[in-house]
């Protein structure tokens, strides 16, 4: 049986929709519970629910034998798994973002608020820029406006909580979206279905952008 794990929520919803439309449903999915596993024997295929960023976790640990995960939490945990397709959902970009008049001092580090300290840390190795790194949870907006920071790295959707905050993007570092991605022992040994799953998300996807 194909141990799937999905990110529990919106993304989580449309990939399985993308998933059940290939073959691979499982309508005890959609029952009212709490269960966060779910499996269908006619199809072979049991999905596990899990936060979105163990799913990485999970698969490179043989757990899952394919999972969705965003490519920024791929970035930041340097997992040791196959990225298999760009499934190009949950589009967005990981930034560089600042107070509008931000001016860099280039005589001193810059203090750098992140969710994703390693993906900070080479952007700025990338040009050897020397930073001070601030590791935050949540709310990274708030760091350079009471003075924590000087910028920040984050996710960045519409832009819309920057503006509202006086901020504004300075660079962007990488595209982000939903990446389907598969254990190494697994892949070597169920190749064969991986890659025709892959192929139907492919022509699936394909499909629905011609539309």
């Amino acid at each position: 049986m194909l141990n799937v794990a999905l990110p529990k929520g919106r993304l989580g919803d449309k990939v399985y929709k993308l998933f059940a439309s290939i073959g691979y449903d499982c309508s005890e999915i959609y029952a009212d519970n709490r269960k966060l596993v779910f499996e269908s024997e006619a199809n072979n295929v049991r999905y596990l629910l899990v936060k979105p960023s163990d799913v990485a976790i999970y698969v490179a640990r043989g757990a899952a034998d394919i999972g969705v995960v965003g490519k920024d939490i791929l970035d930041e945990g340097n997992y040791d798994l196959y990225e298999l397709l760009d499934l190009k959902l949950g589009k967005c970009n990981m930034c560089v973002a600042a107070e509008n008049d931000y001016v860099e001092d280039p005589e001193r580090p810059i203090r750098v608020a992140t969710k994703f300290p390693n993906i900070a840390k080479r952007y700025y190795s990338s040009f050897n820029r020397e930073i001070d790194i601030i590791k935050l949870n949540g709310s990274i907006e708030i760091a350079p406006l009471v003075g924590l920071s000087d910028v920040i790295v984050d996710i960045v959707e519409t832009g819309t909580t920057l503006k509202e905050n006086n901020l504004r993007v300075y660079e962007k570092i990488l595209p982000i979206s939903a990446r389907l991605i598969a254990n190494k022992s697994s892949y070597r040994f169920n190749s064969e279905e991986m890659n025709r799953i892959t192929a139907l998300l492919r022509q699936k996807l394909d499909e629905e952008s011609a539309k």
